[in-house]
């Protein structure tokens, strides 16, 4: 069963290749990857690491463990919360009346 991991604090310089390389030390790696935002590219400095087996060992080694001068958050990832719909926006006047 795969086990998909949680991985932050990324420095901006890190690649997918980079999280696959460095996680494969621990298991066999079925997918890793860097987190970009859509606009810019540019990485979001997190990521995640879909891993058959090993994901336990690799939280135990890596987490809080330096790469490219940053200190690594790994842990297991959590499923996405369900977005809510919008807030409501305020009411919009509803019930009043201007008065002139």
């Amino acid at each position: 069963m795969t086990k998909k991991l949680y991985v932050g604090n990324l420095s901006f310089r890190v690649t997918s290749e980079d999280l696959r390389d460095l996680f494969a030390q621990y298991g066999n790696v079925t997918s890793a990857s860097v987190i970009s935002d859509r606009d810019t590219g540019r990485s979001r400095g997190f990521g995640f690491v879909e891993m058959e087996d090993g994901g336990d060992a690799a939280i135990e080694a890596l987490n809080g463990q330096d790469l490219q001068g940053r200190a690594l958050t790994v842990n297991e990832a959590k499923p996405r919360e369900p977005r809510r719909g919008g807030g409501g926006g305020g009411g919009g006047g509803y019930g009043r009346r201007e008065r002139y």
